[in-house]
């Protein structure tokens, strides 16, 4: 495993990393919380989401005099993770929550696991009992640097505060450098009490992490040779592409190059819809061109992306003639599921630029790959991304979700929860950005929709930001609805609401004879709405509203983005008898990919 993504093969030293050669650039004595603070300035950080407790209030009282970070005060810490994630997905910095010990930090888990399987990068405060009472199970006492060992790229526990401006440097390098990832900083509150001088390092030195950013020229050289000779080639574009900033490289490669391109769920935007190369999202509710594409290619240039299994379906069926080419930033991501031809170990965007010019000089006969296009124009005719209007007199999802992409345009950020209302919002609105789409794509964290909306709309004040949730999402971390419009913060949120947790009931559905065991929520489908979103929103100092025919919706969405001196949320009810398709079920090649509701009996799950 590589030692730049695996938590475990990070040096972790018994006292937290000090500086090579320290340059003394503020002469001041700072207590460890001042510290802190003077950390994250010389960071550049501007915005911070958090919630003050006993073991991080030292910090919290420094933090009242900073003018230059601003502090959004939320109401749960789950959604300072998921606020700072949205914060860092949308605009490519570094977002910060800060908890206090105990569960204040517990409740950063969620979000921080979230951040580590999607590769945010991302920076946890936490406040810790005073050293003297660790390991005597203290009040708030959790051990959370051995807890959040495995879902970080590192974790430190600071005890002396002239031990915080190294460490909070180093956090940051590791949190963005490489593969990008959340760091843990678990600060002990004598440590935030104390005093020593503030030395900032000139250099981070981290014996054993060094991220290998530039590929070998030979392999390069091979890659693109395969590339060149490929007959049926396709470019499986990852997330990866996302955090490296390489839409622009991998645009010019993919024209320069002829092959059909497909991006995964994390990879929404980072080559435009509107490209006429481009398939669609592959994997379970990908679409049948892109799907079928990966599974009859020669050849798989495989750009940030990390062969999951929501993508390959049953690995051993999953592209089997295809040769395949793994660019990633992880070694420990290379040949882990499907084992590469050409392992490349790179940042992408240098990679993809690298491959583009290689590609240039040995593609004078490359093969004509007229018959593949005509293959996948075939593909593209017959399956088109659609869907049926429900019948039972409640609105489509599919079509509120088209709609909301269709008025608000490509330059809105769009951010999902986890479920059927995140695949149609990965389906049916047109990405053109990257940046655009924000979800939860690895751990499929329920509740990340509204805090991540609101991260994101501190960051990008000037977008529109919509978070499409569902009613079973909503209801896990609405609460920051109130953090919304106490700061100002004009979020628009879309309630898919089929009175169900939806994605379960599909596969209740398909898998289980129809027998739908506890997922009925009734928030919109009953005499009794519990709760009833419209007046929730309002408690909340929300502007709500239902929406329940279909002629209104265009006008909802409308007035939703025109408000922007409180959040919206629109209730939308809908069927809850839609699914989401295309589909392979789980456990099966992609092979069996099924168009419509009528193929499903056919399948077993695994």
């Amino acid at each position: 495993m590589s030692t730049e993504s695996n938590p475990a093969t990070v040096a972790r030293p018994a006292q937290p990393v000090r500086p090579a050669t320290p340059k003394q650039i503020d002469p001041l004595v700072l207590t460890g919380s001042g510290a802190i603070l003077k950390s994250l300035e010389h960071l550049g950080i501007t915005d911070v989401f958090g919630l003050p407790g006993g073991a991080i209030m030292p910090f919290y009282d420094e933090l009242m005099s900073s003018t230059s970070i601003r502090h959004i005060l939320v109401r749960h810490e789950q959604g300072a993770g998921h606020a700072a994630e949205g914060y860092a997905s949308s605009s490519g910095r570094v977002g910060v929550a800060i908890a206090t010990s105990g569960p204040g930090a517990t409740n950063l888990v969620t979000a921080i696991a979230d951040a580590h399987m999607d590769s945010v990068p991302l920076l946890a405060i936490t406040g810790q009992v005073f050293s003297t009472s660790m390991g005597t199970d203290a009040f708030q006492e959790v051990d959370i640097v051995g807890i959040t060992m495995p879902i970080t790229k590192h974790s430190f526990l600071v005890t002396r505060p002239e031990d915080v401006p190294a460490t909070m440097a180093a956090a940051y390098h590791i949190a963005t450098t490489g593969r990008p990832g959340p760091v843990l900083v678990d600060i002990t509150k004598d440590c935030q009490q104390a005093s020593a001088p503030f030395i900032w390092p000139d250099k981070v030195d981290l014996p054993g992490y060094r991220p290998v950013t530039k590929a070998h020229g030979k392999q390069i050289q091979a890659a693109a040779q395969l590339l060149a000779e490929a007959k049926r080639p396709v470019l499986y574009v990852g997330g990866g592409v996302v955090r490296a900033q390489a839409s622009a490289e991998l645009l010019e490669l993919a024209e320069k190059t002829g092959a059909p391109v497909v991006t995964t769920l994390m990879a929404r935007g980072a080559f435009p819809d509107s490209h006429e190369q481009h398939l669609g999202m592959p994997g379970m509710h990908g679409t049948v061109p892109a799907v079928l594409a990966l599974q009859e290619a020669d050849l798989l240039i495989s750009l940030g992306a990390r062969f999951d299994d929501r993508v390959t379906g049953k690995p051993s069926e999953f592209a089997p003639d295809a040769k395949i080419v793994h660019v990633d930033i992880d070694p420990a991501e290379i040949s882990k599921i499907r084992v590469a031809d050409v392992p490349i170990v790179g940042d992408a965007k240098d990679v993809i630029a690298d491959l583009t010019i290689a590609y240039a000089a040995a593609a004078q006969h490359a093969p004509d790959t007229a018959e593949w296009w005509v293959r996948l124009n075939q593909l593209r005719e017959q399956f088109p991304l659609g869907y049926d209007e429900p019948d039972d007199g409640l609105l489509s999802p599919q079509y509120v979700i088209e709609r909301i992409g269709a008025i608000t345009g490509p330059e809105g950020v769009y951010a999902a929860g986890v479920g059927q209302h995140q695949m149609w919002a990965a389906q049916f609105i047109k990405y053109e950005r990257p940046n655009a789409w924000l979800n939860s794509g690895g751990a499929g964290t329920m509740g990340y929709a509204v805090p991540a909306a609101m991260g994101a709309k501190v960051a990008q004040p000037d977008r529109t930001v919509w978070a499409i949730d569902g009613d079973g999402c909503f209801q896990m971390t609405n609460q920051e609805l109130a953090t919304c419009t106490i700061n100002d913060i004009p979020i628009k949120v879309a309630i898919i609401n089929n009175s169900s947790l939806g994605m379960v009931r599909q596969w209740q559905t398909l898998f289980y004879n129809g027998r739908h065991s506890f997922t009925d929520l009734n928030t919109g489908h009953d005499t009794v709405m519990v709760p009833d979103f419209v007046k929730l929103a309002e408690a909340y100092g929300a502007l709500g509203i239902r929406v329940t025919k279909k002629e209104d919706v265009d006008a909802a969405i409308k007035l939703a983005n025109e408000t922007n001196d409180r959040p919206v949320v629109l209730d939308f009810i809908v069927s809850r008898d839609a699914m989401v398709w295309p589909m392979v079920p789980q456990g099966v090649g992609n092979s069996s990919v099924q168009y419509a509701r009528e193929h499903a009996p056919e399948w077993e799950e695994e």
